[in-house]
C-alpha cells in the first residue's frame, strides 16, 4: 500500500524527489502511513477543504476492507 500512496502523492506535487513515505505496523492490524512533503506542496497534497486527502484516505479504505485490515494516513509537516 505505500507503493500506491507513494505513487498517487508523487504525481500531485512540485516536488516529488521530496516526497517520503513511512509504513509503522501498529496495534490489531492497522497500519500507519505517514508523508512527508516539501512545504509549498502541503497544500496540494490536503485539497481544498480536504477533498484531496480525504479522497486518498477512502481508497485506503476500500483497500482495507478488501484486505481485511485498518490503513491510517497521516500528513506529517
Amino acid at each position: 500500500m505505500k507503493e500506491a500512496v507513494e505513487m498517487i502523492v508523487k504525481a500531485l506535487v512540485n516536488e516529488p524527489e521530496r516526497v517520503e513515505v513511512r509504513e509503522a505496523e501498529g496495534e490489531r492490524g492497522t497500519v500507519m502511513i505517514e508523508v512527508r512533503v516539501a512545504q509549498e506542496d502541503v497544500g496540494k497534497v490536503i485539497g481544498r477543504q480536504g477533498s484531496t486527502i480525504r479522497a486518498l484516505r477512502s481508497v485506503l479504505h476500500a483497500a482495507g476492507m478488501k484486505h481485511n485490515r485498518r490503513f491510517v494516513l497521516d500528513v506529517v509537516e
